[in-house]
């Protein structure tokens, strides 16, 4: 199969593999087509979920509700240990 790319996307592919994180235009469009691919699969239900989840996690940036890495990370351990806890 032969196609002609468009000037606009033949742009977008030069740059991604002057980028070097591509080495044909074959992998350009592969990437491109498993994205699509996998992105058809999610259900309205998957995506208002994160839609969800996005716009709490924007309100609380717009709070000043951030928290650091090391924090994050004593919180991610935290429910972790519950977690483990519970499920014996």
């Amino acid at each position: 199969m032969q196609f002609k790319v468009p000037p606009d996307l033949e742009s977008l592919v030069e740059k991604r593999l002057s980028s070097g994180e591509y080495s044909n235009i074959e992998d350009v469009f592969r990437s491109a087509l498993e994205a699509q691919a996998a992105d058809e699969t999610w259900t309205a239900e998957e995506r208002r979920a994160l839609d969800a989840k996005i716009d709490h996690s924007l309100k609380q940036a717009a709070e000043g509700k951030l928290h650091g890495p090391d924090e994050a990370r004593r919180k991610l351990a935290k429910m972790r240990e519950a977690h483990l806890g519970n499920s014996d």
